[in-house]
Parts: C-alpha cells; sequence; structure tokens
C-alpha cells in the first residue's frame, strides 16, 4: 500500500517526537486513557461501571481471590475498549471511504469488547448476586413496614414543582425538555426516599445506579443538557428530604 506523502511526514514527525524520558511516557498514556474516556460513549459507560463495581466491593468485603477477579476482569474490559477505540481510529485515518474490510475490522473488535463485557457480567454475576439478593430481600421489608404515602406525596409535590418551573421559565413542555427535567427529579426523590426509609447502603446505592441511568439515558438522547439534569436531581432531593424532616417521625 502507497501511503499519501503528507502522511509519511506527520510519521517522521511523530518519530521525532518519541518520548523523550519515562514520565512523558506515562503523560502520554493517560492521556491516551483520558481521551476515550472523554470522547467514547462505551468507555465512559465502562468507567462509571467499574467505579461502582468497585464501591460495592468495598461494601460487601470480599475475599483477596473475588476482588482480585473483579479487579482483573474490569482492567481487561478497559483495555479491550482503548484497543478498539485506537483501532478504530487508525482505520479512518488510512481509509478515507466506506470500505468491506474496514468495516469487517472494527465490527472484530467490537466484538472483542463485547466478549470481555460479557464475561465481566458473568463474573459479576457469580459474585455478587447471593450478596446483593440478600441485601435487597432486607431492604423491602424495611419498606413494607414503612410510610408508603409519604414517596407518593412528595414524588406528587416534586413533579408539581417541575411543571411551575417549566412553565414559570417557559422552556420545553410539561413532559419534555426543559428547565428542569422531571425524570431527574422524579427518580432522584425516589431514591431518597428509600435511602431515609431503609437506611440500607447497599440497596441505597443501587437504587442512586438506576436513577443515574435514568440521568444518562436523557443525556444521551439529547432531551436534557446537564445543568436541567442537576437541577432536577437536586429538587428531587431536596424536597423529599424536607417532607420526611417534617412528617417522618
Amino acid at each position: 500500500m502507497i501511503f499519501p506523502l503528507s502522511y509519511l511526514n506527520y510519521l517522521e514527525k511523530m518519530a521525532v517526537m518519541k518520548n523523550r524520558n519515562l514520565l512523558d511516557s506515562f503523560n502520554n498514556a493517560i492521556n491516551g486513557i483520558i481521551h476515550a474516556i472523554k470522547y467514547e460513549r462505551n468507555m465512559k459507560i465502562h468507567a462509571v461501571s467499574a467505579i461502582l463495581v468497585l464501591m460495592m466491593s468495598l461494601l460487601y468485603r470480599l475475599t483477596r481471590l473475588e476482588f482480585l477477579a473483579i479487579c482483573l476482569t474490569i482492567c481487561l474490559v478497559i483495555i479491550c475498549e482503548l484497543l478498539n477505540t485506537a483501532i478504530e481510529v487508525l482505520v479512518d485515518i488510512i481509509v478515507d471511504v466506506y470500505h468491506p474490510k474496514a468495516k469487517i475490522i472494527k465490527d472484530v473488535t467490537a466484538g472483542a469488547v463485547l466478549v470481555t463485557s460479557t464475561l465481566a457480567l458473568i463474573v459479576g454475576y457469580v459474585i455478587f448476586f447471593d450478596k446483593v439478593k440478600s441485601s435487597l430481600e432486607n431492604g423491602i421489608i424495611v419498606v413494607r413496614q414503612s410510610p408508603m404515602h409519604l414517596t407518593v406525596i412528595a414524588l406528587i409535590i416534586t413533579m408539581l414543582t417541575v411543571l411551575i418551573l417549566k412553565a414559570r421559565l417557559k422552556t420545553g413542555t410539561p413532559f419534555h425538555g426543559g428547565m428542569p427535567s422531571g425524570h431527574a427529579a422524579a427518580s432522584f426523590s425516589i431514591t431518597t426516599a428509600i435511602a431515609l426509609w431503609t437506611d440500607n447502603m447497599s440497596v441505597t446505592i443501587l437504587s442512586l445506579f438506576i436513577a443515574f441511568l435514568v440521568i444518562q439515558s436523557r443525556l444521551e438522547g439529547k432531551i436534557h443538557n446537564m445543568p436541567e439534569l442537576v437541577a432536577g436531581a437536586a429538587l428531587g432531593i431536596l424536597v423529599t428530604l424536607l417532607l420526611f424532616q417534617v412528617f417522618y417521625k
């Protein structure tokens, strides 16, 4: 294959700019990871998932072998995603038009990420299933003994406040877009109520994870921007906290 002269000049320039010392190597490696997290959606998902899993590892006090399996699996998934990103960029540089073989290369590397992600799910299931199941059962027992009407009232007041603010600020529609986000407000209102009811860190973290998934979906769908989502989450938390402070004795 014959490369364009500009590309060969680029390679020559990169060879001249080769890392001068070990510190430069570390800086460039970290920059590569930051770039992948910043611009690759799947890498963001992997990073958030890794943080949550590590937090759960602390809560459930895993054995050394279990923790080692978790760390190895996380590293394997992230390595595959980094390689996938690098190969996609390289293919885009070399082939600037659609080519079936370029598509095959990208599909194969994406398949490698899928395989490692599936492995991560299996490992997580084997290690956490019994522990999470026990925590959820305990949390459900506590919730059943608590006054559910407070959560219903908090949710209604939260959504009414959202509708009033949207009407005053004249942004979006009552159920789509605008300031603040109704979905974020509702999800974090429920999460706050669960946290105050159960006093169970494991159940609270699981609820919080679901609430963040709601925010992620609204952000990815470009229905809300980050300030609208943050405002909605803060509103849901504050309204629910206020009601529980006043009425939950």
